[in-house]
């Protein structure tokens, strides 16, 4: 696992003031930190620093958070990149475009220094354990009838197609098939793919169940009313 001096965090963010709060604040915190002032030059820092995690302000000049972090996510050697946003902005829809846009956590302006560092710390233990987790199952190509998963190379393919799946629809499709059959709850969906200690809007995990039914198959994913989900093999 990641010590925090080996943990390379991109901030980027048009206001001078808000970097440079944010920047000696995780210093302080025992981070290694880049900087960077709007989305293009975030996306050339990233390809030359392969940081561990960025910090995304969503309202930018040239290149918005949201298209920034798509950009990030159709660079494959980005798929275990953690990316947060931070911004003003609390919408329910705000929230949804970022989880949708591949974002791993978003938190809201201003947040205090101890409390930001608390979330940082969290998504990089759960980022641990699922690499953990990855590599004791990377042996394991899954099948199921036309759908085979590669957790090590990170592809899903239904019959001879490759389907491409942003990095939380892979972790979904990862928990929902490492127990065929079993209804796994809301609540343990929510811990897997963001952790109890963050707060999403509810009809975020709808999104992404929506998501992936439209890839793998509607009757691949079962609804259990007032429970919670399961994959039918």
């Amino acid at each position: 696992m990641l010590t925090l001096n080996e943990t390379r965090v991109l901030v980027v963010d048009d206001e001078a003031d808000i970097v440079e709060f944010l920047t000696y604040n995780l210093k302080r915190e025992g981070f290694t930190v880049y900087t960077a002032s709007n989305g293009k030059e975030a996306l050339k820092l990233t390809g030359k620093i392969m940081p561990h995690l960025v910090i995304l302000d969503v309202m930018m000049p040239e290149m918005d958070g949201i298209e920034t972090c798509e950009k990030l996510r159709e660079n494959p050697l980005n798929s275990n990149l953690l990316i947060v946003f931070l911004t003003a902005r609390s919408e329910d829809y705000s929230q949804i475009a970022g989880f949708q846009a591949g974002g791993d956590d978003f938190i809201t302006k201003p947040v205090k220094p101890k409390v930001l560092a608390m979330r940082l710390k969290a998504l990089l233990r759960r980022y641990g354990q699922r690499e953990a987790l990855n590599r004791a199952q990377e042996s394991r190509v899954l099948k199921f009838n036309d759908i085979v998963i590669d957790p090590e190379k990170h592809t899903v393919f239904k019959g001879e197609k490759e389907l491409i799946l942003p990095r939380k629809e892979f972790i979904l499709l990862q928990l929902l098939t490492s127990s065929p059959a079993r209804v796994f709850t809301r609540e343990e969906i929510f811990d897997q793919l963001w952790g109890t200690d963050i707060f999403v809007g509810d009809r975020t995990i709808d999104v992404y169940i929506r998501k992936l039914r439209e890839k793998i198959g509607d009757e691949r994913i079962i609804t259990i009313k007032g429970v919670g989900y399961k994959f039918i093999a």
